[in-house]
């Protein structure tokens, strides 16, 4: 037997049968190499010698000196925002949450502000308008961002650049590595942030990377996914941010409609749709509130549906699809606990017929607040598409290059 990423093939008289080995997707390859990004990330922001932690020192000051403080993105980066308010709040240093499109639309700022800014590109329409806006304000923008030609970085006051090569299309390595960098300054502003804490933060990326074999097993045996089914991602937490990136990734990757939600507000009307087969993805906390959502996760399997669960030291029988995620500070389980979900994500998509490497309307960056379609012809032209993402593929080649 030979094994390479999820796919095993047996030995095989080639007279009997024609084997050809399928092609690994970018979406898979990017997911695993997130380990030893997320494992870098802390070596260029807390590591003994890390070039970030002078950026990282200065985030932490003007943050501390402000009195109001607002945490924001937009897509991805504000699912990880979702995640980080968490380890702001349960510390008593409250952080205004809001999505970056509202902050500029509806939002004024107050005097003494500081604004902590998630981007991977900092080029997004949205982000570049509002760092503007906040800036004329007098606020304190501190930018964290993967790109540091990005106009984030560029004019943010104090930048916090974590410079990977770019996923190749899905946001995976730049989702996780900002919220990443952005838990290690929420840790600097609370007073929480040590070496004991970076070296398990540390064991835990190396553990998770060797737990994606046996979890791409789980995924191979399991008929949890089903193309085309009705789908509701539930989390507390610092997980929260995971579920709604779990539903970013069925819409950008499965092509398929879903929902995201806290668990605590599913049992407030939502439960209403529950029926046969409706699938649920539940992330259950490290702590907090683990018997009541197992409760959930049981009565839900009662009720028809089909169930997959993730966290630590869960129970094997407590859902159909059960991952099991390495020992990590609950606080911070969502830096890992996404990886099954991708996994799956990836996986589904392929036996969806879809391609998770294109995006049919989605633009790479949004640098326009106008309408879904492309001003020019209204559309965007197979070939068009084919070549951007072969521009993408070669850009990612060369970074990767510069980074080893």
């Amino acid at each position: 037997m030979r094994s390479e990423g999820l796919f095993s093939y047996a030995s095989m008289d080639m007279e009997e049968a024609d084997v050809r080995e399928p092609k690994m997707t970018h979406f898979l390859k990017d997911i695993l190499r997130q380990p030893e990004e997320l494992q870098r990330t802390i070596e260029l922001l807390a590591g003994p010698n890390g070039a970030g932690r002078r950026a990282l020192a200065a985030a932490t000051a003007a943050v501390r000196g402000a009195r109001h403080v607002y945490l924001t993105g937009i897509g991805s980066s504000w699912h990880a925002a979702l995640n980080l308010s968490v380890l702001f709040h349960r510390r008593a240093h409250p952080v205004y949450l809001h999505d970056a499109a509202e902050l500029l639309t509806f939002a004024n700022f107050p005097q003494d502000s500081a604004m902590m800014v998630i981007s991977r590109s900092g080029k997004s329409t949205e982000i570049v308008q509002l760092a503007g806006k906040a800036r004329r304000a007098g606020v304190n923008v501190i930018g964290i961002t993967n790109a540091p030609e990005g106009t984030l970085a560029k004019e943010a006051h104090h930048a916090i650049v974590v410079p990977i090569a770019f996923d190749y299309a899905i946001s995976v390595n730049t989702y996780t590595t900002l919220a990443l960098a952005t838990g290690l300054l929420a840790s600097s502003v609370t007073g929480s942030l040590d070496s004991a804490l970076t070296a398990s933060l540390s064991h835990s990326f190396a553990e998770a990377g060797r737990a994606i074999p046996r979890w791409q097993e789980q995924i191979a045996k399991s008929d949890w996914l089903a193309p085309r089914s009705i789908t509701y991602f539930l989390a507390r937490g610092s997980s929260l941010g995971s579920a709604y990136e779990s539903r970013l990734m069925w819409e950008e990757g499965v092509k398929t409609p879903a929902t995201a939600m806290g668990t605590g507000s599913f049992r407030h009307g939502p439960q209403e749709i529950v029926a046969k087969n409706v699938r649920f993805g539940i992330w259950i906390d490290g702590v907090k509130m683990r018997e009541q959502d197992l409760a959930v996760a049981r009565d839900l399997q009662k009720l028809g549906a089909r169930v997959m669960l993730i966290g630590q030291r869960l129970p094997e029988d407590a859902g159909d699809f059960v991952f099991q995620l390495p020992p990590i500070p609950a606080e911070w389980q969502f830096l890992i606990d996404i990886i099954p979900a991708q996994l799956v994500a990836e996986r589904l998509a392929g036996l969806s017929g879809v391609d998770c490497d294109t995006f049919r309307l989605s633009s790479f960056i949004v640098e326009d607040e106008n309408g879904l379609l492309p001003k020019e012809t209204g559309k965007e032209t197979r070939s068009e598409i084919k070549a951007r993402n072969s521009k993408r593929e070669i850009r990612n080649s060369h970074s990767k290059k510069r980074t080893r």
